[in-house]
């Protein structure tokens, strides 16, 4: 290298370094005074200082105190990004003497930004023993802050324990350690300290409210509102709501209920709602100053409580309720009561109340019975005892328990139970009766005569009893009980006695003792109205006369039974045509059986008429008239029992004319169609003699040998088989008389017999309990022409696929009965029970069609009455005519008892629902779970209806409770139960919104 080069290199290289160092000296300078301006709390004037030379720093060290110094005047100057500035201080310097600083500072700095759960875990770093003593009692007290902000007491009191003597923070130290004992009960050390900080000068903080709830907790009621009213003036309004809690819960403990509802009332609750204790006790001031009402309204929003206070609560409102008037919803709260184990005394009085409640209103929960026994039960030493037994005999009559009413009193001596024991099987007998469990019935209508120590049961007994007789064909016995019933001197004056001559005169009339049955008839005509019973007796007093042979008698009956213009009358028509031929007019005859033929086209007896018609032409030798009258039959009636004989008499009318062949065809047709008939045996034998007539005996031999008639070729054995079975039905051997006419069937299922034998075995069979057994043989009867057992058959397969629920065969069965029937009862009986089968089975305008038939009639029978008017409003209900069903359900409950009376009562409480009249709603329900409570579809229904009245009239209590009970104890409704579910729900929900102790679920 050259020495010029050399030399000058050199003294550029010695600039250079003399020019860093005078840098270096430079920036070291800006830097001390950068950190003047630091000490002398000019913070932005050090970081802008720190700033203009951090690009100047050549030093790690010196740049690692300016980032910190940078990032502390950023946190002291409250800069958004601070934290994140020493943060990163921190994480690019973490062996730096300044990094214990930095986490102090950041600790400051979330403290100051309030942000305690960040300042806690800064804090929680640094290292105490680096800190000088100023900055120790600070990082003590703000540490000890944040714990106790995070609510780690704990360690909050160790900290505040170090600085609770210093002097800028001891008091503060001493009001948090005394708060920390306040919120961990130690009332007296809390008080102490308390003490302390005040006079200390700590103001505010809340130290009089604090000591107030303290003296509160501590029972030191009087210093409790002495402090809580020194400070209700100085408090907001979240304070002032929880001294009035204080103030008034004091007075609650002092028993001054009236101050204490001054202060309760003020109360505003955890977040804006009271708890269940809250309601308890402002409830419980209102119920001991007399107040019911406002005591009610405050303990019914306490619901689904399951503790003391709830027990408590809920015995209390059902004494307001009591004390009201209100017994339904006392003793849904009595019942709420004996349900809870945290008081055994206010239980047992509950329990009396319930039972006691049950007997008097009902209980559609469970039967009053079962509610009195089961306090008998429970409290057998209890001294009401005898009073609640007296009260369960008496609820098993009230709530028709007959069966156990009775199975209670059998056995008892006391004249008062015999008395009952005689009403109840009475009423059990009508129940049974009415269920057509006839023989059932009369065991009890017999053991109701067994005690016969009031006149008018034993009256109603032996008439109902000869009910029964009748309807299980028993006619004899029947007549005995009603003239024993009619003889009865209170008999007279009972409801049964005005229809007795006429049910008198029907049991003479079936025992065939005609003369007596007109007398009684005739007896029943003077006194009664005109009616659908008057029209029958007229027509029945007219077949009495006709069958004694008195025919003008009886034609003046039948006439007075046509002259009522409401009332079908073909079957009289027919009959007083008939009686002329017995009076030798049949001039007059023919013209009367014209006329029915005419006036009555689709009458049932139109084929009797014109067979009656053509046997008068034959009389009057009116030939070819008769004829045409027969032919009639054989167009249009062919399932009917005069086709055969129509048949009969024309061949011999052919016959008589010497028509041989046309004869021999029409009874070579009927040999062939009716085969095993008595005409088919008559015809055989006039067939033999026309041939014989025409010489030609050898093609009768020839014809004769084509016919099977085995019943014919042992018609001896025949008629002694039926005989015998005969025999023992009219002895009343039933099981050889069944076992009999089986026999009889089996060997001539065609025979001439075989359909009385069909129609006997069937009706022993049904009277024995074998409805279904019975059927196939009714069904064999009716499935013939019609014949003298028709209607009854019809009625009893009717009544068969009605209790076994198959309506459309019953309507099948019961459309014949109503266009066949020569009795009004049965007419009547199809049409009610079509009203009722074709509703089942959802046609609801042809149920109503034959609802408005029925009532179209002039009918006294008030059950039928009732019965067609409620499925008048059933069917206006399913087809959405809600105004016209109310009004039918008005009418239905004005004479309606039992099943249908609970369903009118329950649909007059819909509707009153409907119209937002609640209260009434509520008071018709109380009537259904009091007098029918045995129907139970009606009863949970109601009650659910119920529920939704007391909901909407603010009464949640009432309804919550309704509710859970129809959810946790009728699980046979499950629709309801459903509804009562989503209700639920909603009820809980609106509660929620005031009471934080109700839970709601949400899924």
């Amino acid at each position: 290298m050259p020495k010029i080069f050399f030399v000058t290199f050199l003294m550029i290289s010695l600039c250079i370094n003399a020019q860093q160092t005078q840098n270096s000296v430079d920036v070291l300078g800006k830097y001390q005074e950068a950190l003047h301006l630091y000490d002398q709390n000019q913070f932005e004037a050090a970081s802008t200082a720190l700033r203009r030379i951090y690009s100047d720093i050549d030093s790690d060290q010196l740049k690692s105190n300016v980032d910190y110094y940078i990032a502390t005047c950023a946190i002291k100057l409250n800069e958004p990004n601070a934290d994140e500035m020493m943060e990163d201080f921190i994480a690019e310097n973490p062996t730096s003497l300044k990094t214990n600083k930095a986490y102090l500072e950041v600790g400051n700095y979330y403290f100051s930004k309030r942000d305690f759960s960040k300042a806690n875990q800064w804090f929680a770093k640094v290292n105490t023993s680096s800190l000088s003593r100023n900055e120790l009692k600070t990082y003590q007290f703000n540490f000890g802050y944040t714990n106790f902000r995070t609510k780690n007491y704990e360690k909050a009191q160790q900290l505040f324990d170090n600085v609770r003597n210093d002097k800028e923070y001891g008091a503060q130290a001493k009001y948090y350690i005394g708060f920390i004992a306040y919120e961990e009960n130690e009332y007296t050390s809390a008080s102490e300290l308390f003490d302390e900080a005040r006079s200390e000068g700590v103001k505010g903080n809340n130290i009089s409210y604090f000591q107030s709830d303290m003296n509160f907790k501590l029972g030191n009621f009087e210093k409790a509102i002495e402090l809580g009213l020194e400070q209700l003036p100085k408090s907001n309004a979240r304070e002032r709501s929880q001294l009035n809690k204080i103030i008034g819960e004091s007075y609650f403990n002092l028993k001054d209920y009236n101050k204490a509802i001054e202060y309760l009332k003020d109360y505003r609750g955890e977040r804006g709602k009271w708890n269940n204790t809250d309601y308890y006790q402002l409830g419980y001031a209102y119920y001991e100053t007399g107040n019911y009402e406002a005591a009610i309204d405050e303990f019914s929003k306490i619901i689904d409580g399951q503790d003391f206070v709830a027990q408590n609560a809920y015995y209390h409102l059902a004494k307001a309720y009591l004390r009201t008037d209100r017994k339904t919803q006392a003793l849904n709260a009595f019942k709420n009561v004996t349900e809870m184990e945290f008081d055994e005394d206010l239980k047992k009085d509950a329990f009396l109340n319930y039972a006691k409640l049950s007997y008097e209103i009902g209980n559609a929960y469970q039967p009053a019975p079962e509610v009195l026994q089961t306090y008998l039960t429970t409290y057998p030493n209890s001294k009401e005892s005898k009073q609640i037994e007296d009260l369960l005999i008496d609820s098993y009559l009230t709530s028709k328990n007959y069966e156990k009413a009775i199975s209670m009193l059998e056995g008892s001596r006391d004249y008062e139970n015999k008395l009952a024991f005689q009403k109840v099987t009475y009423y059990y007998g009508i129940e049974l009766f009415k269920d057509n469990q006839l023989k059932e019935a009369k065991a009890y209508f017999n053991q109701s005569l067994s005690e016969r120590l009031d006149a008018e049961f034993t009256a109603k007994a032996t008439y109902w009893k000869a009910e029964v007789d009748y309807a299980l064909g028993n006619y004899s016995e029947a007549l005995v009980g009603y003239k024993e019933f009619k003889g009865m001197s209170i008999a007279k004056q009972l409801p049964e006695y005005y229809s007795i001559n006429y049910n008198i005169a029907y049991a003479y009339f079936k025992t065939k003792n005609y003369r007596l049955s007109v007398s009684f008839f005739e007896d029943f005509i003077r006194v009664e109205r005109p009616s659908q019973r008057l029209h029958d007796a007229y027509v029945r007093l007219g077949d009495a006369q006709f069958a004694m042979g008195q025919y003008w008698p009886a034609m003046e009956a039948y006439n007075s039974a046509i002259a009522m213009k409401n009332y079908k009358s073909d079957y009289a028509f027919f009959q007083k045509a008939y009686s002329y031929g017995f009076v030798d007019r049949n001039k007059q005859k023919i013209e009367n059986l014209n006329l029915f033929v005419d006036t009555y086209p689709n009458s049932i007896y139109k084929d009797d008429a014109l067979f009656e018609l053509g046997n008068t032409y034959v009389a009057e030798n009116k030939d070819q008239q008769a004829i045409a009258a027969y032919q009639t039959i054989l167009s249009n009636y062919k399932k009917s029992l005069f086709y055969p004989k129509a048949l009969s008499k024309q061949a011999l009318i052919y016959y008589n004319q010497g028509q041989n062949n046309e004869a021999l065809s029409k009874f070579k047709r009927l040999v062939k169609e009716f085969p095993n008939s008595q005409e088919a045996l008559q015809a055989v034998q006039t067939v033999r003699l026309i041939y014989i007539d025409m010489g030609e005996i050898d093609q009768y031999a020839s014809w004769v040998n084509t016919l099977d008639f085995v019943e014919v070729a042992d018609s001896d054995i025949e008629e002694a088989t039926y005989e015998a079975a005969e025999n023992k039905f009219l002895e009343n051997d039933t099981q050889k008389a069944i076992s009999g006419f089986k026999a009889y069937l089996d060997k001539f299922p065609n025979g001439r017999n075989s359909l009385k034998s069909n129609f006997y075995l069937a009706k022993l069979l049904y009277n024995d309990g074998q409805q279904q057994e019975a059927l196939p043989y009714y069904e064999a009867v009716i499935n013939r022409r019609s014949n003298e057992y028709t209607e009854e058959s019809l009625r009893r397969v009717s009544q068969y696929h009605l209790s076994n629920k198959n309506y459309s065969k019953a309507i099948e069965s019961l459309s014949r009965l109503e266009s066949e029937s020569s009795f009004s009862q049965n007419v009547l009986f199809a049409q009610s029970n079509l009203m009722k089968s074709y509703f089942e089975l959802e046609n609801y305008d042809r149920a109503l069609i034959y609802a408005e038939l029925i009532l179209s009639k002039n009918i006294e029978d008030e059950e039928i009455l009732s019965d067609a008017k409620v499925f008048i409003a059933r069917s206006s209900l399913k087809v959405g005519d809600e105004k016209r069903a109310k009004t039918a359900y008005e009418e239905v409950s004005q004479m309606a008892t039992g099943r249908l009376k609970a369903e009118a009562l329950y649909y007059e409480a819909y509707f009153k629902h409907q119209s937002g009249n609640y209260q009434a709603s509520t008071e018709v329900i109380q009537d259904l779970t009091k007098n029918y409570a045995r129907y139970k579809e009606f009863g949970v229904k109601g009650l659910l209806l119920m529920a939704e009245n007391f909901f909407a009239l603010g009464d949640n209590y009432n309804a919550t409770y309704i509710l859970e009970n129809i959810i946790n104890n009728f699980e046979d409704y499950p629709e309801t139960i459903s509804e009562a579910e989503n209700l639920l729900k909603t009820v809980k929900e609106k509660a929620s919104e005031t009471n934080s102790s109700v839970e709601v679920n949400r899924n």
